[in-house]
């Protein structure tokens, strides 16, 4: 479901794609609500995205849109990545973009898990 303003859901994007099974992926975690990979391009150690099985552009939509049981489901399937990847002790950065001010690169919602080393400020500037 698209949020108004939003452009509509592309059936064609990698997420898509590797949901569908036409891409390969470095599986992390998967279950009804999710699926986690290593990211292709990692920029720390350790650099999962963990997409929702839905069709979500971006948060707005998820949160606008998704059941209360997707919500859950993608919430828990992020923190079991984060158990997955041991990352509880040590520290991790949650990361989500959303359209063309932040970089966001595929037009379906992910959340990158980035741990594995101190990750220094939030932002740039």
């Amino acid at each position: 479901m698209a949020v108004s303003g939003k452009p509509p859901y592309d059936e064609q994007n990698i997420f898509a794609r590797i949901l569908r099974g036409e891409i390969p992926c470095r599986k992390v975690y998967e279950d009804e609500w999710a699926l986690a990979f290593h990211d292709i391009n990692p920029q720390a150690p350790l650099h999962v995205l963990v997409i929702p099985k839905g069709k979500y552009v971006a948060y707005s939509d998820f949160a606008a849109g998704a059941s209360d049981a997707e919500i859950a489901g993608y919430s828990r399937a992020i923190r079991a990545v984060v158990v997955a990847l041991g990352l509880e002790d040590d520290g991790y950065r949650l990361l989500t973009n959303m359209g063309p001010n932040s970089h966001q690169e595929v037009p379906h919602l992910h959340v990158h898990v980035f741990g594995g080393r101190p990750l220094g400020p939030m932002l740039v500037v």
